[in-house]
């Protein structure tokens, strides 16, 4: 990840250039954390082990402290399956999230994601409440060399959109069926209402695969309570994290995961259509603290 002007890099780099473990050590780890936004209690909790590691050891080494630091993020991370299940064929995946997390860009470097691995795409077009959504998404499709159903009429009904992008995938051949949702309605109800009719249908024509929850690293906190109706009642199974641009925010990938027991699965970390990945927690703990 490229540091931002703020890192977790650089701050534990300068921390873990002193010549002891100090308490000032603590209270500067406990900032660093925080302010990455791994939020109060997974750095309460991260703290407290490495704290109880050092006493065991007996090392008064910040070197020390830095493996500690990064075995214990490893660890952390490790407890969730980050797997995208994607075997059946076709493997339909269902993206949600409030509008403005980068749903829409997300979708389209997904499609190249999963072409990088030989894997034939194809997007169904079912936010159709938003004018500008399916243009949007065209244009992502086709920067990901993918293919799109559009609706065949404006305000077409989301569920039957998603009922033609299955039925195209069938009669394609095609492997991955991607299917864009809405962000938002008037009420709560009627977005959750939507999205049990979309699983309805598409559940009547193949099962689905995933549905991934797309998230705002920059909202932090913020980004989950906003989505706390789609955790609660769209059966997500897995998270994206979009715009985690450096180090600054990357706690929140482990505190939105330790907050809603549900794996993150993908990692937007840049505007390009290749920047988004897979997570890998072994990885990404590295790039936290290295």
């Amino acid at each position: 990840m490229a540091d931002s002007p703020w890192s977790l890099v650089r701050a534990l780099r300068t921390m873990f250039a002193a010549p002891e473990i100090t308490e000032v050590t603590w209270l500067d780890l406990e900032t660093a954390l925080l302010t990455a936004d791994f939020g109060p209690a997974t750095t309460e909790r991260i703290i407290d082990d490495l704290r109880e590691k050092v006493d065991r050891y007996r090392t008064t080494d910040p070197k020390d402290l830095h493996r500690m630091l990064k075995e214990s993020l490893e660890e952390h991370f490790s407890k969730f399956d980050t797997t995208l299940k994607l075997t059946e064929r076709p493997a339909v995946v269902l993206v949600v999230g409030v509008n403005g997390v980068g749903k829409t860009t997300t979708i389209g470097k997904f499609a190249k994601f999963l072409q990088r691995y030989g894997r034939s795409v194809v997007v169904g077009a079912a936010d159709t409440f938003r004018a500008a959504a399916v243009d949007q998404l065209a244009t992502w499709a086709e920067r990901a060399g993918a293919a799109i159903v559009r609706p065949q009429q404006e305000g077409q009904d989301p569920a039957s959109v998603a009922f033609q992008t299955i039925d195209y995938a069938k009669r394609t051949g095609t492997e991955i069926v991607i299917v864009d949702t809405a962000g938002r309605l008037h009420t709560k109800e009627g977005l959750m209402d939507e999205l049990s009719k979309i699983r309805r249908v598409v559940e009547k024509q193949a099962p689905i695969s995933e549905v991934l929850l797309v998230l705002d690293a920059t909202t932090g906190q913020n980004g989950v309570m906003q989505a706390q109706a789609f955790l609660e009642h769209a059966g997500v199974t897995g998270l994206v994290i979009t715009k985690l641009d450096g180090s600054a925010k990357g706690g929140f990938v482990l505190a939105v995961q330790e907050r809603t027991g549900i794996p993150v699965k993908l990692l937007g970390q840049g505007e390009g259509i290749g920047d988004l990945t897979g997570f890998t927690p072994h990885v990404f703990a590295a790039s936290l603290v290295e």
